[in-house]
């Protein structure tokens, strides 16, 4: 094996701070396809030494393209890998969280997660939960919930996509297709009145599409700026969802679009927990 494939099989860990610039870099790339090293310096803010840095590290990764003047997108269906998108949008997507956890009864119960950075807050936020069965095609998802003694896992089979360490495929397909779940929990890259629930890639959203079409219930948590948003491939139609949870900063006129299709919209309030973080900062 290269050491360019291995380095590509194990992500090294990068710091928060270092994570959000390269994940400004993707979403500028994945906007403008290329740009110079100067032009990027001016958008993110920071030095050429340390851009290189970035660049020269998410090249290695198979992120991008650098060239001679700066860097250059791979493929512009390409999404944000999952560990470079952690951080952004975080307060929002614990607030949602909680709110889906509440929406699940308490008592035995079989849950299905699909893979993604709200879900996953999902998952930590069960952590109090008993008498619950976790299905899941996310491996992040699945230690997460199989460090919790009371939760009970179960991980589908497939093929794992790098960028979501999601597992996809007719192998996770088949899992999904032989059970039956009270409640889906469905993360997305987009939600719609005109497209849907959407996500970056078709496997992917065939995977998660088998999850909801075998869930009595089925609940989309996507912070605001998913809102409105149709992206490459649908995971399923509006009619197929029963509940939105959002933020206060979702597009209001696409939040009343989704609504009238007969969606039960809940959104949760960002300010006050801005307010109630200030007031604990001030203590």
């Amino acid at each position: 094996m290269s050491q360019h494939s291995s380095y590509q099989s194990v992500p090294r860990a990068v710091s928060s701070k270092r994570s959000e610039r390269m994940r400004v870099v993707l979403s500028l790339l994945h906007e403008q396809k290329d740009m110079t090293l100067a032009g990027l310096v001016a958008e993110v803010g920071t030095s050429a030494a340390t851009l290189r840095r970035d660049l020269a590290e998410l090249d290695e990764q198979g992120l991008l393209v650098r060239t001679h003047g700066g860097a250059r997108a791979l493929d512009a269906r390409n999404e944000i890998p999952v560990r470079l998108r952690n951080n952004q949008y975080r307060e929002a997507k614990q607030l949602i969280a909680r709110r889906a956890v509440e929406m699940i009864p308490t008592g035995p119960h079989a849950l299905a997660l699909s893979g993604g950075t709200t879900t996953a807050e999902v998952a930590r936020a069960l952590r109090n939960r008993t008498e619950l069965t976790i299905v899941t095609n996310s491996l992040t998802i699945a230690m997460e919930c199989a460090a919790r003694p009371r939760l009970k896992v179960i991980i589908t089979g497939g093929v794992v996509r790098q960028s979501s360490f999601e597992a996809v495929g007719s192998l996770s397909e088949y899992t999904f297709n032989a059970i039956n779940v009270a409640t889906a929990v469905l993360g997305t890259d987009g939600i719609s009145a005109a497209g849907g629930v959407t996500t970056h890639d078709e496997t992917e959203a065939r995977t998660n599409h088998a999850m909801v079409a075998k869930a009595q219930r089925v609940i989309v948590v996507a912070d605001g700026s998913k809102v409105g948003v149709v992206t490459f491939a649908k995971m399923a139609d509006l009619s197929e969802i029963n509940d939105l949870v959002t933020d206060t900063s979702a597009d209001p006129e696409a939040l009343a679009l989704i609504a009238a299709t007969g969606i039960a919209v809940h959104v949760v309030d960002l300010a006050l927990a801005e307010a109630r973080r200030d007031g604990q900062s001030a203590e």
